[in-house]
């Protein structure tokens, strides 16, 4: 019989026991339960509550348990525990006997449940957030490595203004950080302790909430008991998290697909990141890319479904919350493998600068910095605009660049152009005249890439 079966005279259907049991999914929070009992049973008896002797048998038995789970040693069954806090207080029960059975005095499973949940999303939070670390050193590491290529700019996939790679990348290493700052937002979020709510209403032994708040590493305890066993926001913080993540990856992903296109051939895959095909020879497919990609999606639905569990929820608990686990998990697990896979992907893949700058070469991406060499000449920016365009649209018809112009070109379009206007038209000095503060010049590119670095050395 179940450990709330005192009010009933029949066990449970089998296929009840099975279909509301959540001990397949919620077992990974056996350390987190055992750390969330051992505070409770020291608070316990720090309050005269139960003998310290108690306590202390209390603590040794799930010391032991939990060395037994770590090493395979002890596993449950859902036909005898429906989920891992019962399972740990029932085993706790048959090795200490009647100190056990005092353990869940002034505790319900619904602050018991909350305070697991918030250590286990503390503690992945974190090591999320040393991942998104790790993923910003290897997208440095491209940077520094390549910090002189060129890349055409691009808007609406089409040519627009020359960039350098390496700025390229710190455009991801931006949005990786605000992905770090969502994660540790989520962090603090779950930094509060629900112990002691007890059910809702919490309880009318003299618990010490604030003790067993410290002693768990929490910030403090929930100042509303009705809140602290219903909240699940900390949850959707985290899931949100992941998939803004998710969506960060996605886009770089989506870039590495077409640059290791024959059409583009700006990198090439490392054969331990790439797959072939069963039927063309040829073949060489982005298959890590495409899976982060997809695996967006799966992390989307992860929070749909979060969301969808508490869109409609009366105060305070509900089975429905039961429901929580699995996709906060699923998120964390995909987030978890997508990161460092990404990492290695790419740090091992190579750059063609080459067919970058030849790409770089066409498109007229310096046409804005020629309208910028009339405007510094004295002519207002919508007349050089319009000047430009003209210049275009002559080289479209001759098939020329604006560099391969003659002097006596330009000069028919205005005489403000001189001999000058080639320096302002090479791709190097379009780039590196860009001295605006986070723009793509060299020496604000060596400044994102050193603040980056001191980052990283901070918080690895």
């Amino acid at each position: 019989m179940a450990l709330w079966s005192g009010r009933f005279t029949e066990g449970a259907d089998a296929f009840t026991q099975r279909f509301g049991a959540s001990l397949p999914v919620d077992q990974r929070l056996y350390v987190e339960d055992i750390a969330g009992s051992i505070a409770h049973a020291n608070m316990l008896a720090a309050q005269g509550i139960i003998a310290t002797a108690d306590a202390e048998a209390i603590a040794e038995g799930l010391q032991g348990i939990l060395a037994d789970i770590t090493s395979g040693a002890l596993t449950f069954d859902v036909m005898e525990s429906e989920d891992i806090h019962m399972a740990i207080e029932a085993e706790l029960t048959r090795r200490v006997g009647d100190a056990g059975a005092r353990l869940h005095t002034g505790r319900s499973r619904n602050d018991q449940v909350a305070t697991d949940t918030r250590l286990y999303a503390k503690r992945r939070a974190g090591e999320l957030m040393a991942a998104n670390v790790a993923l910003r050193e290897a997208l440095i590491a491209q940077a520094e490595a390549n910090f002189d290529v060129i890349l055409p700019g691009y808007t609406h996939l089409q040519h627009a203004q020359p960039v350098l790679f390496s700025h390229h990348m710190l455009a991801y290493v931006q949005m990786l950080a605000r992905d770090y700052d969502r994660l540790a937002a989520a962090r603090n979020a779950a930094d509060a302790c629900p112990l002691g709510a007890a059910a809702l209403a919490g309880t009318t032994y003299p618990l010490d909430r604030f003790a067993t708040a410290e002693a768990l590493g929490f910030d403090h305890p929930i100042p509303n008991s009705l809140d602290a066993v219903s909240d699940r926001d900390f949850l959707l913080d985290l899931i949100y998290a992941c998939s803004v993540s998710c969506l960060h990856l996605s886009r770089l992903c989506e870039e590495i697909v077409l640059w290791s296109s024959a059409e583009f051939g700006f990198i090439t895959l490392s054969d331990a990141y790439s797959t072939g095909s069963s039927i063309m020879p040829q073949k060489k497919n982005p298959d890590v890319a495409e899976l982060v990609r997809g695996k967006t999606g799966r992390v989307y639905g992860d929070l749909m479904t979060l969301l969808t569990v508490m869109k409609a929820l009366p105060l305070a608990y509900n089975k429905d919350m039961q429901e929580d686990k699995e996709p906060v998990f699923d998120a964390i697990d995909t987030v978890e493998m997508c990161l460092p896979v990404f990492g290695a992907m790419l740090q091992t893949l190579t750059i063609r600068p080459k067919n970058m700058a030849k790409a770089a070469a066409g498109g007229f991406i310096n046409a804005t910095d020629c309208a910028d060499y009339l405007v510094k000449k004295g002519m207002p920016f919508r007349e050089a605009y319009m000047i430009v365009g003209r210049l275009v649209n002559m080289c479209i018809r001759s098939g020329e660049n604006l560099e391969t112009l003659t002097l006596r070109d330009f000069r028919a379009i205005s005489d403000l152009f001189d001999s000058d206007v080639y320096e302002a038209l090479e791709l190097k000095h379009c780039v590196h005249e860009r001295k605006v503060y986070g723009g793509p010049s060299k020496d604000d590119v060596t400044r994102q890439i050193q603040y980056i670095k001191d980052f990283v050395a901070d918080h690895r």
